[in-house]
């Protein structure tokens, strides 16, 4: 047994130094890299080349070349050697949480539910590093943009894991400035009249939703300003530029302050949006990625 042991580990280690010579282009260079004199390296490439009964490298007093079957065995060595890493990486990971975490949030989601959170969950894992990006943008999560994502509304079918964080609702506002000049709409269609503030993203019709006797319609609303994010967009509102429909969430410090005032809630349909977080899923799935999930999904419920 120990003697099986011992060999799977030289041969590990065999891998590791026919790659670091490859790299490096000479035995001397990959000498230095590994601890090793040069004649220890030639000679621990010449076992390697004994037991399988083939030469990996064409040695010239200028250069070291790979041959065809050093270069298929190199390509054999890292993906062995990268799986290694990943492995261990992975039992590490179960001990301890640890690594950078990429999390994209929205800009108001970010900045009023989840950055404040941000200084708790550090001090309960603090060998994550949290790498925090706020942006309306939807993230490539599976074309790793983001280990972490936090989404609104309908998912789009993907092979991402989603978990539900909680809900949220849509609100109609405008600051107490702009309805003293122009008015308050007392029905939907007044909005006809008035600067609607809305988001430009392309999978956003300019349109919003209401309930009206018991019958759920889209209005078509203008205006002369569209934005990419909703505290832009509260933001422009309190300043008296118009009405802008957006998450309560975005609006809540305003709408308390007296700085905006929600409008037509009788006519408001009441659609609630999930928020989820979203994540690469399954058994590989780091620890620093699920205690983050874990630690949101409690926080935020």
């Amino acid at each position: 047994m120990d003697a099986k042991i011992s060999g799977d580990t030289d041969r590990a280690r065999a891998l590791e130094l026919f790659a670091a010579v490859a790299a490096e282009g000479s035995f001397s260079a990959a000498g230095r890299k590994l601890g090793l004199t040069p004649s220890a390296v030639s000679r621990a490439i010449d076992r390697i080349e004994a037991r399988l009964g083939v030469r990996l490298l064409l040695r010239t007093t200028r250069a070291l070349t790979l041959t065809v079957e050093g270069q298929a065995y190199l390509g054999a060595a890292r993906r062995i050697l990268a799986d290694l890493d990943d492995a261990e990486q992975a039992i590490a990971d179960q001990g301890a949480p640890r690594g950078r975490l990429r999390v994209s949030v929205s800009l108001a989601h970010g900045r009023q539910c989840v950055v404040p959170l941000l200084g708790d969950f550090v001090r309960l894992h603090p060998h994550i590093l949290v790498d925090v990006g706020l942006t309306d943008r939807v993230v490539d999560v599976a074309g790793g943009q983001a280990d972490v994502a936090i989404r609104f509304g309908p998912l789009a079918d993907s092979a991402l894991t989603a978990r539900k964080l909680g809900e949220t609702r849509r609100v109609i506002v405008a600051s107490p400035d702009y309805l003293a000049c122009h008015g308050t709409p007392s029905v939907p269609e007044d909005l006809h009249d008035h600067v609607c503030l809305n988001f430009n993203f392309r999978r956003v019709e300019p349109v919003w939703p209401f309930r009206k006797d018991g019958r759920d319609y889209a209005l078509g609303v203008r205006g002369s300003i569209e934005a990419n994010n909703g505290e832009t967009l509260a933001q422009l509102a309190t300043a008296g530029v118009g009405i802008t429909r957006v998450g309560a969430f975005s609006v809540v410090e305003r709408i308390a302050a007296g700085r905006l005032v929600p409008i037509l809630e009788e006519y408001n349909p009441g659609d609630v949006e999930a928020i989820h977080a979203v994540f690469v899923g399954g058994a590989n799935t780091p620890a620093r990625v699920r205690v983050f999930v874990d630690f949101l999904a409690e926080r935020l419920r």
